[in-house]
């Protein structure tokens, strides 16, 4: 009987996916596929890709860090930064404290930054879990959504804190004040240089007036996942064109890697990397314990002139807690 891999402690993995591209730039089109169908077709191909032999080969343990697979030499970008439009998404993911995104942000960062040798991105977009556009929370009342009035017929200015009255359905004032904290780590990073612009996704007229009223620094681009109908109520656009934020669409899931996902693709069997044992297993090869995702962020590089991607990949972040 072959024994349990000792990890005693608490264990860091971060996954990636290398440049997703292929052998060549590709023109840069529609994609109809949700986001996480790539990210875990994405990773899977990695590893498939460096999985040649045993775990200990094509994965490199750093002191608390697994790297999954060990990280290969990249050459860049191709051309000048100054050719290039660079976005990153950063989904913060269920179940993560709110007080450790400002970490998980620089670490997610950084590890692009490193990919790509660059030392500033042109766009960072955060996703936060539990926030989803409904179009329903939309108020035709436009002349209340402004920083200084109320928002959606409530009785409480927007101020730096928050009515419950004022919010969406599924959001407590709890939840928007630390979206708030959060947002002032995007707007340091901004001060730094490191981002050149701040975007959200999924936010209403409504949650994007509690942040600019908290805001030093505005967004730039409010991401809108329009799902089924296709059209972005009117209140949202009027909001957003009054305060200079652009509407984008697109096709990301919020909670874009289970945990169930992620251990799928790292436990055994002929779809796992086997880098984890059988859940509940206290027996066998691989790593034991709980895996808990804690962040996803992607990246797209796209040479400005042409409309060109020339670099996109994923990076993911989880904690293996012994059990």
């Amino acid at each position: 009987m072959t024994s349990a891999t000792p990890n005693p402690a608490a264990m860091n993995i971060i996954l990636s996916t290398s440049n997703i591209m292929g052998n060549g730039p590709s023109i840069l089109a529609r994609n109809s596929s949700k986001s996480n169908a790539e990210l875990t077709a994405s990773l899977r191909a990695n590893f498939d890709s460096a999985n040649t032999s045993s775990r200990n080969s094509w994965t490199t343990q750093e002191d608390a860090k697994l790297l999954v697979p060990t990280p290969r030499p990249t050459p860049g970008l191709a051309e000048d930064r100054d050719a290039y439009d660079i976005t990153v998404k950063l989904f913060y993911l269920p179940h993560t404290p709110p007080t450790a995104r400002c970490q998980h942000t620089r670490d997610a960062l950084q590890c692009v930054l490193d990919e790509l040798h660059i030392t500033h991105v042109d766009l960072l977009i955060v996703s936060f879990p539990g926030i989803t556009f409904d179009a329903d929370d939309e108020s035709d009342d436009l002349e209340e959504l402004t920083p200084n009035s109320t928002v959606s017929g409530s009785t409480s200015p927007v101020t730096n804190g928050t009515s419950s009255t004022d919010l969406p359905t599924n959001d407590t004032p709890e939840h928007m004040d630390s979206v708030v904290r959060t947002y002032r780590t995007l707007e340091a990073l901004h001060d730094a240089g490191v981002t050149r612009a701040i975007g959200l996704s999924e936010f209403g007229t409504q949650r994007l007036a509690h942040v600019l009223a908290a805001a030093r620094i505005a967004p730039s681009v409010d991401q809108i996942n329009v799902r089924d109908c296709c059209v972005v109520p009117r209140p949202l656009i009027v909001y957003a064109k009054e305060k200079k934020i652009e509407l984008l669409t697109h096709n990301d899931c919020t909670d874009i890697l289970p945990e169930g996902t992620l251990r799928e693709l790292l436990g055994p069997g002929e779809t796992g990397a086997g880098v984890l044992a059988a859940k509940g297993s206290a027996v066998g090869p691989g790593l034991h314990g709980e895996v808990r995702p804690l962040w996803v962020v992607k990246y797209t590089a796209v040479v400005k002139n042409r409309g060109v991607v020339e670099n996109k990949g994923y990076f993911a972040a989880a904690d293996l807690v012994p059990t």
